[in-house]
């Protein structure tokens, strides 16, 4: 009998470590677990690479990315699987008071990067150079001479940022058409000579992806009109044109986490922060933001809401 009772024991104390442990092990933290994160479209490109490089220096992790519209992420971001966004602004006043309410603590973010939208044109297009109000105007369907083709058929970075900042938040004109995504947006602008494309530079500026060279046989960069350069200049995105404020249609980075533990959650945008995480988002042809780069205000910037933090 008290060998049995001893055994019994003996079982109950194994159940007991084992349940303990299962729950320890649910915990992740910056070197160890699995999140799931979603990440604007736009930003494909780079933040693969980014999450590449992480899960590699810290092979215990697994970040999974979920890549779609801004206006989903900031829906995903209400839901308890999705920790982590990466979107083009940051929260509002009222959004963070929503947030704090509806998640019971409030949620952090920062400025990580500048990228450009690039206007591309069809390698035999006549036109590649392009003032902002020829821009507004292809855009708000006042001249629809030319198809303009977009990164997405819902709500993403590039879809919200041109409506602000070019059309004052009017509505898009019929000559705009939304493709499935930036790599159907490339293959259309390809094959359509008389089509303009907006899409995120990390899909088209790196020089060294051979995924993104097939496509420069077909495609080139449409120039946009320098407003501080003086008349009749023209600049293609790039680091230093986004820095210099040369540059018009560009756009922040930014990262939302909601986290209240250090997790993976924090370690993996505590690197994007770092010099290793920075230095990725340079060579993808992207400006860090935390390595000693100032971005100059243009006139389109000054005059629209894209930005929620002043820029030195």
């Amino acid at each position: 009998m008290s060998r049995l009772k001893i055994f019994v024991a003996c079982i109950g104390i194994s159940l007991i470590f084992v349940n303990c442990r299962n729950k320890v092990d649910k915990y992740d933290s910056p070197i160890k677990g699995k999140i799931f994160i979603s990440v604007d479209e736009s930003f494909k490109p780079v933040i693969t690479e980014e999450i590449k490089v992480y899960e590699s220096s810290h092979p215990g992790t697994q970040i999974v990315a979920s890549y779609k519209p801004e206006v989903d992420c900031f829906k995903d971001l209400e839901k308890d699987s999705t920790r982590l966004i990466i979107v083009s602004r940051g929260l509002s006043e009222d959004e963070n008071e929503y947030y704090k309410q509806k998640l019971s603590y409030k949620a952090r973010w920062e400025n990580l990067a500048y990228d450009a939208i690039a206007v591309i044109v069809n390698i035999h297009a006549k036109d590649s150079l392009f003032t902002i109000e020829q821009l507004r105007n292809y855009l708000g369907g006042k001249d629809s001479s030319k198809l303009v083709v977009l990164d997405g058929t819902n709500a993403t970075s590039t879809v919200r940022t041109l409506k602000d900042s070019l059309l004052d938040g009017g509505e898009f004109g019929k000559n705009v058409r939304a493709a499935t995504n930036s790599k159907q947006l490339l293959s259309f602008v390809a094959s359509n000579i008389n089509a303009i494309g907006f899409i995120g530079l990390s899909w088209v500026g790196d020089e060294d992806d051979p995924e993104q060279l097939k496509y420069w046989d077909s495609i080139r960069y449409g120039l946009v009109e320098c407003k501080r350069c003086g008349q009749g200049v023209f600049s293609k995105p790039s680091q230093a044109t986004i820095s210099a404020g040369e540059y018009t249609l560009y756009r922040p980075l930014y990262y939302i986490l909601k986290e209240n533990t250090t997790g993976l959650g924090t370690g993996f945008v505590t690197f994007l922060g770092l010099e290793q995480g920075q230095l990725i988002f340079r060579r993808s042809y992207l400006v860090p933001a935390k390595m000693n780069f100032s971005v100059r205000k243009t006139l389109m910037q000054s005059n629209s809401n894209l930005l929620n933090k002043k820029i030195d």
